[in-house]
Protein backbone atom coordinates (compact mmCIF):
# COMPACT_ATOMS: atom_id res chain seq x y z
CA UNK A 1 0.00 0.00 0.00
CA UNK A 2 1.44 3.36 -1.07
CA UNK A 3 -0.16 5.73 1.43
CA UNK A 4 1.08 8.92 -0.20
CA UNK A 5 -0.58 11.08 -2.81
CA UNK A 6 1.28 13.36 -5.19
CA UNK A 7 1.21 17.08 -4.35
CA UNK A 8 -1.09 17.63 -7.33
CA UNK A 9 -3.52 14.87 -6.27
CA UNK A 10 -3.48 16.09 -2.65
CA UNK A 11 -4.35 19.60 -3.83
CA UNK A 12 -7.21 18.32 -5.99
CA UNK A 13 -8.61 16.20 -3.16
CA UNK A 14 -8.40 19.02 -0.62
CA UNK A 15 -10.22 21.36 -3.02
CA UNK A 16 -12.95 18.76 -3.55
CA UNK A 17 -13.33 18.10 0.19
CA UNK A 18 -13.47 21.84 0.90
CA UNK A 19 -16.20 22.39 -1.71
CA UNK A 20 -18.25 19.52 -0.22
CA UNK A 21 -17.63 20.86 3.29
CA UNK A 22 -18.91 24.33 2.34
CA UNK A 23 -21.92 22.94 0.47
CA UNK A 24 -23.07 20.83 3.45
CA UNK A 25 -22.50 23.03 6.52
CA UNK A 26 -25.43 21.33 8.33
CA UNK A 27 -23.19 18.27 8.78
CA UNK A 28 -20.49 20.06 10.77
CA UNK A 29 -21.63 23.28 12.39
CA UNK A 30 -18.90 25.12 14.28
CA UNK A 31 -15.99 23.42 12.49
CA UNK A 32 -13.57 25.55 10.47
CA UNK A 33 -12.19 24.11 7.24
CA UNK A 34 -8.76 25.74 7.65
CA UNK A 35 -8.13 23.74 10.85
CA UNK A 36 -9.28 20.51 9.20
CA UNK A 37 -7.10 21.13 6.16
CA UNK A 38 -4.03 21.73 8.32
CA UNK A 39 -4.61 18.38 10.07
CA UNK A 40 -5.04 16.62 6.74
CA UNK A 41 -1.89 18.16 5.30
CA UNK A 42 0.04 16.92 8.34
CA UNK A 43 -1.21 13.35 7.91
CA UNK A 44 -0.49 11.85 4.50
CA UNK A 45 -1.90 8.40 5.37
CA UNK A 46 -5.30 9.80 6.39
CA UNK A 47 -5.42 11.91 3.25
CA UNK A 48 -4.67 8.78 1.22
CA UNK A 49 -7.55 6.95 2.98
CA UNK A 50 -9.90 9.83 2.20
CA UNK A 51 -8.83 9.58 -1.43
CA UNK A 52 -9.69 5.86 -1.37
CA UNK A 53 -13.12 6.74 0.05
CA UNK A 54 -13.55 9.30 -2.73
CA UNK A 55 -12.47 7.15 -5.67
CA UNK A 56 -14.78 4.31 -4.58
CA UNK A 57 -17.75 6.71 -4.57
CA UNK A 58 -18.07 7.45 -0.87
CA UNK A 59 -18.05 11.26 -1.04
CA UNK A 60 -16.51 11.60 2.46
CA UNK A 61 -17.41 14.62 4.57
CA UNK A 62 -16.97 15.67 8.18
CA UNK A 63 -19.88 14.77 10.44
CA UNK A 64 -18.47 15.69 13.85
CA UNK A 65 -15.62 15.73 16.32
CA UNK A 66 -14.64 12.89 18.66
CA UNK A 67 -15.14 14.42 22.11
CA UNK A 68 -12.45 12.21 23.65
CA UNK A 69 -9.65 12.66 21.11
CA UNK A 70 -10.55 15.90 19.32
CA UNK A 71 -10.27 14.11 15.98
CA UNK A 72 -12.51 15.13 13.09
CA UNK A 73 -14.84 12.33 11.98
CA UNK A 74 -15.42 11.68 8.27
CA UNK A 75 -18.23 9.40 7.04
CA UNK A 76 -19.10 8.34 3.53
CA UNK A 77 -21.92 10.76 2.67
CA UNK A 78 -22.81 9.58 -0.85
CA UNK A 79 -26.57 9.35 -1.42
CA UNK A 80 -26.33 5.60 -2.08
CA UNK A 81 -23.92 3.00 -0.74
CA UNK A 82 -20.51 3.67 -2.40
CA UNK A 83 -20.61 2.14 -5.87
CA UNK A 84 -17.01 0.96 -5.80
CA UNK A 85 -17.63 -1.04 -2.62
CA UNK A 86 -20.65 -3.18 -3.49
CA UNK A 87 -21.09 -6.90 -4.16
CA UNK A 88 -18.96 -7.80 -1.15
CA UNK A 89 -19.72 -10.43 1.46
CA UNK A 90 -19.18 -9.37 5.08
CA UNK A 91 -15.77 -10.77 6.07
CA UNK A 92 -13.00 -13.25 5.16
CA UNK A 93 -14.53 -16.14 7.15
CA UNK A 94 -17.78 -15.71 5.22
CA UNK A 95 -15.85 -15.54 1.94
CA UNK A 96 -14.02 -18.76 2.74
CA UNK A 97 -17.27 -20.48 3.75
CA UNK A 98 -18.84 -19.90 0.32
CA UNK A 99 -18.52 -23.01 -1.83
CA UNK A 100 -19.07 -21.27 -5.18
CA UNK A 101 -19.74 -17.89 -6.76
CA UNK A 102 -17.45 -16.15 -4.32
CA UNK A 103 -17.48 -12.36 -4.46
CA UNK A 104 -14.29 -10.54 -5.37
CA UNK A 105 -13.65 -9.38 -1.81
CA UNK A 106 -15.16 -8.68 1.61
CA UNK A 107 -16.35 -5.48 3.24
CA UNK A 108 -14.02 -5.88 6.23
CA UNK A 109 -10.95 -6.60 4.06
CA UNK A 110 -11.63 -3.67 1.75
CA UNK A 111 -12.12 -1.31 4.71
CA UNK A 112 -8.84 -2.46 6.28
CA UNK A 113 -6.97 -2.03 2.99
CA UNK A 114 -8.35 1.51 2.74
CA UNK A 115 -7.37 2.32 6.34
CA UNK A 116 -10.97 3.05 7.39
CA UNK A 117 -13.60 1.52 9.66
CA UNK A 118 -17.15 0.37 8.90
CA UNK A 119 -20.02 2.31 10.46
CA UNK A 120 -21.77 0.74 13.41
CA UNK A 121 -25.56 0.72 13.56
CA UNK A 122 -25.49 3.76 15.89
CA UNK A 123 -23.13 5.65 13.56
CA UNK A 124 -25.31 4.75 10.58
CA UNK A 125 -28.41 6.07 12.37
CA UNK A 126 -26.51 9.27 13.27
CA UNK A 127 -25.61 9.73 9.59
CA UNK A 128 -29.28 9.39 8.65
CA UNK A 129 -30.09 12.37 10.89
CA UNK A 130 -27.95 14.52 8.56
CA UNK A 131 -29.84 13.60 5.38
CA UNK A 132 -31.50 10.75 3.52
CA UNK A 133 -29.10 8.01 2.52
CA UNK A 134 -29.47 4.52 1.02
CA UNK A 135 -32.94 5.05 -0.42
CA UNK A 136 -32.21 2.47 -3.15
CA UNK A 137 -29.23 0.58 -1.74
CA UNK A 138 -28.19 -0.89 1.61
CA UNK A 139 -24.94 -0.91 3.59
CA UNK A 140 -23.28 -3.53 5.77
CA UNK A 141 -22.72 -2.22 9.30
CA UNK A 142 -20.34 -3.54 11.96
CA UNK A 143 -21.88 -6.76 13.18
CA UNK A 144 -21.90 -7.60 16.90
CA UNK A 145 -19.61 -10.57 17.65
CA UNK A 146 -22.41 -12.70 19.07
CA UNK A 147 -24.38 -12.45 15.80
CA UNK A 148 -21.29 -13.02 13.68
CA UNK A 149 -20.37 -16.16 15.66
CA UNK A 150 -23.70 -17.64 14.59
CA UNK A 151 -23.03 -16.91 10.91
CA UNK A 152 -25.01 -13.71 10.55
CA UNK A 153 -24.20 -10.14 9.63
CA UNK A 154 -26.30 -6.98 9.74
CA UNK A 155 -26.98 -4.17 7.32
CA UNK A 156 -29.11 -1.03 7.18
CA UNK A 157 -31.02 1.06 4.69
CA UNK A 158 -33.65 3.77 4.63
CA UNK A 159 -37.11 3.04 3.27
CA UNK A 160 -40.48 4.68 3.99
CA UNK A 161 -38.55 7.50 5.70
CA UNK A 162 -37.40 5.02 8.33
CA UNK A 163 -33.97 3.50 9.00
CA UNK A 164 -34.13 -0.29 9.14
CA UNK A 165 -31.64 -2.84 10.47
CA UNK A 166 -31.75 -6.30 8.85
CA UNK A 167 -29.82 -9.53 9.06
CA UNK A 168 -28.43 -11.82 6.39
CA UNK A 169 -25.94 -14.65 6.13
CA UNK A 170 -22.49 -13.05 6.24
CA UNK A 171 -21.57 -14.87 3.02
CA UNK A 172 -24.34 -13.17 1.02
CA UNK A 173 -23.61 -10.33 -1.37
CA UNK A 174 -25.69 -8.13 -3.64
CA UNK A 175 -25.08 -5.54 -6.34
CA UNK A 176 -27.02 -2.96 -4.31
CA UNK A 177 -25.22 -3.53 -0.99
CA UNK A 178 -21.90 -1.99 -0.03
CA UNK A 179 -20.59 -0.45 3.15
CA UNK A 180 -20.06 3.04 4.49
CA UNK A 181 -16.77 3.89 6.08
CA UNK A 182 -15.50 6.27 8.70
CA UNK A 183 -12.16 7.88 9.27
CA UNK A 184 -10.92 9.97 12.18
CA UNK A 185 -8.31 12.64 11.53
Amino acid sequence: MNANLSAEKSGELLALLKARFEKNMNRHEGIEWAVVQAKLQANAEKLWSLNEMEITGGEPDIVGVDKNTGEYIFYDCSAESPKGRRSLCYDRAAHEARKEFKPENTAIDVAEAMGIGILTEDEYRALQKLGKFDLKTSSWVKTPAEIRKLGGAVFCDRRYDTVFLYHNGAESYYAARGFRGLLKV
